[in-house]
């Protein structure tokens, strides 16, 4: 590391350090128990051996069947989609409990202990729904807290600094979600899935052991007991942009059902029909949703270079016409599934070439329309609504991996070029549809200059 590197490294606040080592610790357990889940559901869990021992699964199958049977395939999608919708979900309660009960810094030890508890717990059959509403409820009371107590390291008037600590922060998350699908996937495939889960356990363990000891270098924030304040009302040009921000919003769920799609149905698909062997041997499947976060770390420089490029010239799009560019990547990556489908050998194993391009292509996407978006809520939201429209654009990822779910319970009934082809034609459709309301949206976030 070079000497002004550590020197840039010295200005911030030592709790830095402990928070983004514990996020990159919790987000290694998450992303790598994820990178399991789909497949430990389809091979292993759901199979008559093991799906009569696991507590409340026949009556959460009935639920799901109340229109009439489906296949185990259809089941483990539908469980994926209502985990990972209720994991954007629960941050809200999380938030409620940390700043009305028991502050940050309990509630996040609280959701530490959850995760971990829950991660051990998915090494028995019996207790594997126990565990998957540990790790939600884990998760809620860790997501959005962590990411409170960076901000509140620093004064309100070190704006620079603080972007710059988050950026650090960011990157502990992103280098979490390359390693814990490597790790654990390497781990499953050695020694048994429960191996894997038992290594996301391990892990969250860590993270709280760092968090724990870096507690005296965090701000000294505890629950608030905040009476009600009466704000005035919203101005008509303020209520117009709240209502503009929401539609936007709104546009961008095709988006995050086509996209998550590639950790539910992307991983069965791949370990099914791509080929995988390696002057090594087999590659395992849950290896690829490293791919998908990687190519997200590796194309945010480019990213913003080409963005600095278009900025000199004049020629740089506008925050809505990011978002639905990346909406179309969306599309544009899941049809390279389908035409690697299309291309299929004699065997029916589709090169991995197309899935390596397919996930990566999924990263770009996300790096075009989700920071955006949350960036141009952050600018554009009324001050006193600021807060709250950042929490709805986590409801868009809560309504489109529920809506993921059941788009993915169609897999096993249509051909895989026809279900990939659907998967971006949603996308595709809701990039549309941004393009189509663009410069409506614009006028009214923008009205200086709209694009």
């Amino acid at each position: 590391m070079s000497a002004s590197a550590r020197e840039g490294l010295r200005a911030h606040p030592k709790g830095l350090a402990y928070l983004a080592a514990t996020e990159l610790a919790e987000r290694f357990s998450y992303y790598g128990m994820t990178a399991l889940l789909a497949l430990y559901l389809v091979k292993q869990l759901l199979l008559p051996d093991h799906a009569g021992s696991v507590l409340g699964l026949a009556q959460l199958r009935a639920l799901f069947e109340f229109r009439g049977p489906i296949s185990d395939q259809a089941f483990a999608s539908l469980i994926f989609g209502w985990y990972s919708g209720l994991v954007y979900f629960t941050p809200i309660l999380g938030g409620l409990l940390a700043d009305r009960w028991l502050g940050p810094r309990r509630t996040v030890i609280l959701g530490a202990l959850l995760m971990a508890g829950g991660h051990i717990a998915m090494s028995f059959d019996a207790s594997f729904l126990t565990a998957l509403v540990m790790l939600i409820l884990g998760s809620g009371c860790l997501k959005g807290n962590i990411a409170a107590q960076v901000g509140a390291l620093y004064p309100p008037a070190a704006e620079s600094l603080r972007a710059r600590g988050f950026t650090i922060y960011a990157t502990g998350i992103n280098i979490g979600a390359v390693l814990g699908p490597l790790a654990t996937g390497s781990v499953a495939a050695l020694y048994g899935w429960h191996a894997g889960f038992a290594l996301a356990a391990a892990l969250m363990l860590v993270a709280l052991c760092i968090y724990l000891a870096g507690q005296r270098h965090f701000a000294d924030t505890g629950p608030r007991r905040l009476d009600r304040l009466t704000l005035p009302p919203l101005t008509p040009e303020e209520r117009r942009r709240t209502w503009a921000l929401i539609g936007l919003i709104a546009l961008t769920i095709p988006a995050n059902i086509a996209y998550p799609m590639i950790w539910n149905i992307g991983i069965v698909w791949i370990d099914q029909h791509v080929d995988l062997l390696s002057p090594f041997g087999a590659v395992p499947a849950s290896w690829f949703n490293s791919v998908e976060s990687f190519s997200s770390i590796a194309i945010a420089a480019p990213l913003v270079a080409l963005w600095t490029w278009q900025a000199r010239r004049g020629r740089e799009p506008g925050s809505i016409a990011k978002i639905g560019i990346g909406s179309a990547i969306v599309g544009a990556a899941a049809l390279l599934f389908a035409l690697g489908c299309l291309t299929a050998g004699a065997d029916g194993r589709v090169s991995v070439l197309w899935a390596l391009a397919g996930f990566i292509g999924m990263g770009v996407a996300f790096m075009w329309f989700w920071p955006i978006l949350l960036a141009l809520i952050s600018q554009a939201a009324p001050a006193k609504l600021n807060a709250t429209l950042m929490g709805a654009a986590y409801l868009s990822l809560f309504v489109g991996s529920t809506l993921m779910g059941w788009v993915g319970s169609f897999y096993d009934q249509m051909s895989n070029a026809a279900f990939w082809t659907l998967d971006a034609t949603i996308a595709l459709g809701g990039a549309a549809l941004i393009f189509v309301f663009r410069k409506s949206l614009q006028r009214v976030l923008d009205p200086v200059a709209p694009r």
